[in-house]
């Protein structure tokens, strides 16, 4: 048997640096979590300072190497700053945009600011990072890029016109540069999950259905054809394996991770 065949060494990222957008909480900090425990040392950025230190002493206290960076992704020179003083510690490997807002309301309730909102952070948001980062994985040999977008960009859903559009241009987004740094060995995918359970939607049901969260909560798990939402640790588990070497032959993907919403819903 060949050495790729050995399965106790798989999905292995000891040595390689990570960075994870919005790795404070929800998808993110699953995400950030995942790939410790697989060896990588996690950059992890945030709006909020402390929900990024908070995921990054969790990482520590299981005998990882995490740091904590505040950083608002939709703010162009902020993302460069923070991105060259993680690449002055050292190579990166791993780039994971998963830093993003949501908006509720169909194109007549969508305001000129909440358009602008929901772009300045889902598409410039990932457009800085992935800008700050390419130069950098050309000159190290290159490095895996792992977009989040959502079934919203492919799928029609209620009320969610700004984001579905924000997430369409993540997933264009994602085949064009898959496509440009091929020859440079940079690998670009992304993930489009249906709803996940996170403290947002948590926060969502508190504010718009006091009392009845509990009910609204298994309305929305049901729209799923599995009954359920996702879980966060099942992103990561995606995640962690789009950007180990065993996903070495995937570029220019885009996954759903649903339940069979695209496929089996209705």
């Amino acid at each position: 048997m060949s050495s790729q065949d050995d399965s106790g060494a798989q999905f292995r990222l000891d040595g390689r640096a990570s960075v994870v957008t919005g790795g404070g909480s929800g998808i993110g900090r699953a995400i950030a979590l995942r790939f410790a425990a697989a060896g990588s040392t996690v950059n992890i950025l945030d709006l909020n300072l402390a929900d990024a230190a908070a995921t990054a002493r969790l990482i520590e206290q299981n005998g990882g190497q995490a740091s904590a960076f505040a950083c608002d992704v939709a703010d162009l020179s902020n993302v460069h700053k923070t991105f060259a003083g993680i690449f002055d510690k050292g190579r990166v490997e791993i780039l994971v945009n998963n830093a993003g807002v949501s908006h509720v309301g169909n194109v007549e309730s969508t305001t000129e600011a909440d358009f602008d909102r929901i772009l300045r952070v889902n598409v410039k948001g990932y457009f800085h990072c992935i800008q700050a980062s390419v130069g950098h994985m050309k000159a190290n040999g290159g490095g895996v890029i792992l977009n989040l977008a959502s079934i919203a960009a492919t799928a029609g859903l209620a009320d969610r016109f700004a984001y579905s559009a924000s997430k369409g241009a993540v997933v264009a987004m994602t085949y064009s540069v898959a496509k440009d740094y091929l020859q440079h060995h940079i690998r670009c995918n992304c993930i489009s999950p249906a709803r996940v359970h996170t403290p947002f939607v948590d926060g969502y049901l508190q504010k718009n259905y006091p009392g009845r969260e509990a009910e609204m909560f298994d309305k929305l798990s049901k729209t799923q054809p599995m009954g359920r939402m996702g879980e966060p640790h099942e992103v990561a588990a995606l995640a962690h394996f789009l950007c180990s070497d065993e996903a070495g032959f995937i570029t220019g993907s885009d996954y759903p991770l649903d339940g069979g919403f695209l496929r089996l819903h209705g």
